[in-house]
């Protein structure tokens, strides 16, 4: 990928000053491999993207609203608005956010910051705690767990797209203490890694055992962290095994009820284990925008009954546990 774009001097030394220093040695060669095997067809394109953003310095960051801002309008010329608008919607769909970038509202199609109100009041304060994301999409929540004064953050997720849009908004905040690891959680198989914090949000139910993804969440955690899980449950039912798909999605494996979700977790090794939120997915929540103009949550839903996905099952309910490591 090319060092203009991967720079991770400031990750690896905060974890040489941590018990993840041998990590650290590892990540910078698989990083290294990563870069030399890229093989996506939209690489190219979204890089040149990249490359196209306007130089501007923001006047302000805000990172602990539901928008994250950066910069205002008055911050740009009107070249620099027409050329950032025209790269941001190069990387499009954004799915994750929503967030302004010097006066351009990028409306994704989740209002993230609904999950992220649901959950910011349980969990136990992000301040001065290293974190990590499992499955961090373009990096949303890691900005918000920044604003929540969160010492360092470091996303991982394999979609390339995702990343591109992460490097969009970093661009213009290069100093944040955030990092994103552009590969699936397998990369970090080998390791005991000690986050203080752990997310792992809409994860769970593309892995085929879901238990054996708690324990190798669990051994990314110190002694004493937290697990933040959320997660699609089911209503009555012990768990959904779909079909083929559930709600146009394919690789979903298993969606538990609530009951049965502890008891992965329990299984898996956690104390504490509580379920502090379910709520019903609605089109206020998840929906088509100029910014995301494939299907959405209407077009998952059947026609006539908008308590069923169009395959028949029980429309989307999702979950949030937390719990501790012993």
């Amino acid at each position: 990928m090319g060092s203009r774009v991967i720079q991770y001097q400031k990750l690896f030394d905060v974890l040489a000053a941590t018990s993840m220093a041998s990590w650290s040695a590892t990540l910078e060669s698989q990083l290294a491999e990563y870069s030399n095997n890229l093989k996506h067809g939209d690489y190219a394109k979204w890089l040149a993207a990249i490359d196209h953003l306007p130089q501007i310095t923001p006047s302000k960051v805000v990172l602990d609203a539901d928008c994250i801002i950066v910069g205002e309008r008055a911050d740009c010329t009107d070249d620099n608005t027409s050329a950032l608008e025209q790269a941001l919607k190069v990387l499009m769909p954004w799915r994750k956010g929503p967030f302004n970038l010097f006066g351009i509202f990028i409306d994704t199609e989740w209002r993230s910051n609904l999950k992220w109100t649901r959950l910011i009041k349980h969990i136990k304060p992000l301040h001065n705690r290293l974190v990590l994301d499992i499955g961090c999409g373009n990096g949303y929540y890691g900005w918000r767990m920044l604003g929540n004064n969160a010492r360092h953050v470091v996303g991982v997720d394999p979609a390339l797209l995702f990343y591109m849009q992460f490097l969009a908004i970093k661009k213009y905040i290069p100093a944040a203490n955030i990092d994103f690891l552009p590969f699936g959680i397998q990369k970090l198989a080998d390791f005991y890694l000690n986050f203080d914090t752990v997310f792992s949000m809409g994860v769970i139910y593309h892995r085929r055992d879901p238990v054996a993804h708690l324990r190798q969440l669990k051994n990314t955690i110190k002694t004493g962290g937290e697990l933040v899980l959320e997660t699609l449950i089911i209503e009555g039912e012990e768990v959904l095994i779909p079909d083929n798909r559930y709600a146009k999605m394919n690789n979903v494996w298993s969606i538990p009820n609530p009951d049965r979700l502890i008891k992965w977790a329990e299984t898996a090794g956690f104390q504490n284990i509580r379920i502090i939120d379910i709520t019903k997915t609605t089109s206020d929540e998840q929906r088509r925008t100029d910014w995301m103009k494939f299907e959405s949550l209407s077009d998952f839903l059947d026609k006539q009954d908008k308590t069923k996905t169009i395959e028949g099952y029980l429309a989307p309910t999702r979950a949030i546990l937390l719990a501790d490591k012993p």
